[in-house]
């Protein structure tokens, strides 16, 4: 059945759900003292996930709403990095020797902000104090506009393994509408170094729902995408909130498609995707049949889908998030305001959230139903035993979402049908019980 939701269901602002409480649930009650203490109180044998956060790029998109800084002069990089330094020698004196380390990733910002020199001597320091894995995903996101051979070549030396290439959408209308302009062979020569450097592995990352963006724009921009060969792509829905991040209100609201025309954008992505072999992924990921996101069990954190299953991910830098067993930890997300607490005590958290056992239950439906489309009762009483009875009741109060085609009855309890996975979020939002403990601003469901 083709999901009929009512026009209140595709209108509803929803969370990402890149964690369960959302980051817009942290507050100041979670400071370094807490968030060091849940640090040291990992076991020796846990897995570990590092992100690093670079907070600068080389020239501001209007659409963005990272934490990130443009920067035109090498002192601001430099200065971060010494306190970056400073916070990865704080945290590994907490943890102990060199602890085990599956992942690692590079975000920002452009991670290929910095140059050849500083990639290495950043790199050399984190497996100083860590032990990275000889199988351990190490992935960088780069923007291409600002990349060289030279730092592929240093991306390859350092040990990055797979990278992300942000292109958002080829159309020049489209490019000048969002600051952003970034012709094909530019991105075709990035992929070719990235490739003769030896790192085999790319991403592409694509964005729907942009000023000017239409069915006939998004084809060509996909058709373009996938002469790259690919592993993987990812097709973000544009969140638009001019109200929150102030260089947004550059894009005019006029220039941007509609609720219905937004779906028909998701929904032509999907099939030309689909269609071109790629296995989807939840929400907005498509990775090849061969690829490890499409053969292991997805994951979900700040980053997107993962096949990350470490038992805790330390965010290192400006704004980064650590998913901890105890709770959420944020670091100061101004580059003045991290250094000044990285130089005060070699922490930065700001803000966090520590988690309940219901935020624990509810946290692994949301990421479930994010990852695989499905609610199963069976599995949730196997993971959390009795406390899973709570849930009952709302799954068995989503009669209007089966009406509206959001969901289908099974014997276990339910599944998003793949017609309506644009939709997922929205069913998400029945298992969030802190949705309307805030005032906080969302993006539309799709």
């Amino acid at each position: 059945m083709t999901p009929s939701p009512s026009p209140d269901r595709l209108r509803a602002p929803t969370p990402r759900y890149t964690s369960y409480p959302t980051a817009v649930h942290f507050d100041a009650s979670v400071g370094p003292d807490q968030s060091g203490a849940w640090i040291a109180d990992l076991p020796e044998a846990a897995a570990l996930s590092l992100y690093v956060h670079i907070p600068f790029c080389g020239a501001l998109c209007w659409y963005c709403g990272c934490a990130t800084t443009v920067v035109n002069t090498p002192g601001p990089i430099a200065g971060y990095l010494e306190a970056l330094d400073a916070e990865i020698t704080a945290v590994a004196d907490l943890l102990g020797p060199r602890r085990r380390v599956t992942h690692l990733h590079w975000g920002g910002g452009s991670p290929n902000s910095l140059q050849p020199d500083q990639i290495l001597a950043l790199t050399r320091h984190l497996r100083s104090r860590f032990d990275l894995a000889e199988d351990a995903e190490f992935a960088v996101e780069i923007d291409p506009r600002f990349m060289d051979a030279a730092q592929a070549d240093a991306f390859a030396q350092a040990g990055v393994n797979r990278v992300s290439i942000g292109v958002q959408d080829f159309s020049p209308e489209v490019q000048a509408a969002i600051n952003r302009q970034q012709s094909f062979d530019t991105t075709r020569q990035v992929v070719e170094d990235l490739r003769r450097a030896g790192i085999g592995a790319l991403n592409i990352d694509l964005v729907y729902g942009l000023p000017h963006q239409t069915e006939a724009r998004l084809a060509d921009t996909l058709d373009q995408a996938l002469a790259l060969g690919p592993d993987r792509l990812a097709v973000f829905g544009y969140a638009h909130l001019p109200e929150r991040i102030r260089h947004q209100r550059l894009i005019p609201d006029a220039a941007l498609p509609g609720f219905e025309a937004r779906l028909r954008l998701a929904e032509l992505a999907t099939r030309r995707l689909v269609a071109a072999g790629y296995v989807r992924i939840g929400l907005d990921h498509f990775a090849r049949p061969d690829d490890p996101l499409a053969r292991a069990p997805a994951h979900r954190n700040f980053q997107g889908y993962t096949t990350d299953r470490s038992d805790a991910l330390i965010g290192l830098g400006a704004s980064a998030i650590s998913r901890l067993p105890q709770g959420y930890a944020q670091n100061a997300t101004g580059v003045a305001d991290y250094r000044q607490r990285v130089g005060a005590g070699g922490r930065a958290t700001a803000r966090g959230v520590a988690l309940s056992d219901d935020d624990r239950l509810r946290a692994h439906v949301i990421e479930r139903l994010m990852c695989d489309l499905t609610y199963s009762d069976v599995g949730l009483r196997q993971r959390f035993g009795d406390r899973a009875r709570s849930l009952a009741g709302i799954v068995e109060g989503m009669d209007d979402l089966e009406a509206e085609g959001l969901i289908e009855r099974t014997p276990d309890g339910f599944r998003i049908p793949e017609a309506a996975a644009p939709f997922v979020r929205t069913v998400c939002t029945r298992f969030d019980a802190r949705l309307a403990r805030t005032d906080a601003i969302h993006a539309p469901a799709v």
